[in-house]
């Protein structure tokens, strides 16, 4: 059998070809993860930058200054410093635990913004049970702070990881009921269910009790105060993060402010309309149309309607840390139990039978 030369560097040019193909393919599928991972690094740090000027701002004293334009590098100075700091292994502590806990905490939360639409034609994963993936997922970190408390061999970090798994659970429900309140439907949906009337249209008004109780289980499954009783430093030193230094310390500092944009996404995102415009059809007409906007333009514009709702939701956040004090650990667990599940489970019966008599 008889192969041409010119027949062998076709058979090679297309290989190569093909080959090339699937490289691009691979850094294409890349492209949107590393973007979105690059927004949220950026993201963090001006969540950490808004949170020293406002609290400085209540406390009347001068935040950040000195680390770029009005300290808005501070953040990134902190985490630098983090990164070249020693990490300390307790001798007689589970290393693996200690070291595997701090990395589900951050990864568990990570993951969640894969679901999360920033405009009509960007989300990385349009799931049906987008909502639900996230309230299965956001259940793991709690077990890392877990992991994270018993490997420490200490007993201030064990009851703060066991404050941890205690709080998730409590303020899970109320959070799942009040989901259910709105729709079983797609994320998507549920945006596109809000954008007929505007401000109008935004579940807030459709669910007001939802919200609040919404609201305070995002809190506290955020552990900010008043609801930071796993890390209640007059207690228990610094719950489970009493052991950690350098790096890993710093995974815990970027899980807890990840927590909180992610939160504050889903509370733009399921009662503030997303990336809609809140203006209704009846005042400024012309604006209303940019909800139908396509292509790159109208994407913009949605990231930045979403991204404004959420920041402004964040300032709600934020504010309420720095106003109200402490809960006891025995007050945060009656809140759950006896007053928010109560009602969660109530809103949802009365929404489930407002919308049987309504068929």
């Amino acid at each position: 059998m008889i192969i041409y030369t010119t027949e062998v560097q076709d058979i090679n040019s297309f290989y190569r070809l093909e080959s090339l193909k699937e490289v691009y393919g691979i850094i294409w599928m890349l492209v949107p993860i590393l973007t979105l991972v690059l927004g949220i690094t950026i993201g963090v740090l001006v969540i950490v930058w808004l949170e020293r000027e406002i609290s400085a701002g209540i406390q009347q004293r001068i935040g950040p200054e000195y680390a770029g334009p009005l300290g808005i590098l501070q953040a990134l100075a902190d985490g630098t410093k983090l990164l070249f700091k020693e990490n300390i292994l307790p001798s007689r502590g589970n290393t693996r635990l200690f070291s595997i806990g701090p990395s589900i905490a951050v990864i568990s939360i990570l993951l969640n913004f894969a679901v999360i639409p920033f405009s009509s034609r960007l989300i990385l994963a349009d799931l049906n049970i987008g909502i639900f993936l996230w309230i299965a997922i956001s259940s793991i970190a709690p077990v890392g702070l877990l992991m994270s408390g018993y490997g420490s061999n200490n007993k201030y970090s064990f009851l703060g990881g066991l404050r941890a798994a205690a709080q998730s659970i409590s303020y899970e429900i109320p959070l799942t009921l009040c989901v259910l309140s709105i729709s079983l439907r797609a994320i998507l949906d549920i945006v596109e269910a809000q954008s007929k009337y505007g401000f109008w249209g935004w579940n807030l008004w459709r669910q007001p009790i939802g919200f609040i109780v919404f609201l305070i289980s995002s809190l506290a499954e955020c552990e900010r105060l008043p609801f930071d009783l796993p890390e209640a430093e007059e207690e228990l030193v610094a719950g489970y993060q009493t052991e950690y230094s350098g790096i890993k310390f710093g995974l815990f500092y970027v899980a807890s402010y990840l927590n909180l944009l992610l939160s504050s996404l889903f509370v733009t995102v399921l009662y503030l309309g997303g990336w809609n415009i809140s203006i209704p059809y009846i005042f400024v007409p012309e604006l209303f149309e940019i909800n139908k906007m396509n292509g790159i333009f109208g994407t913009t514009i949605g990231i930045f309607i979403t991204l404004t709702k959420t920041y402004l939701f964040l300032f709600i956040s934020i504010a309420t840390r720095w106003t109200l004090p402490r809960l006891r650990m025995d007050q945060l667990l009656n809140l759950g139990w006896k007053f928010l599940l109560p009602i969660s489970l109530g809103n949802l019966l009365l929404t489930t039978s407002f919308q049987l008599l309504s068929l």
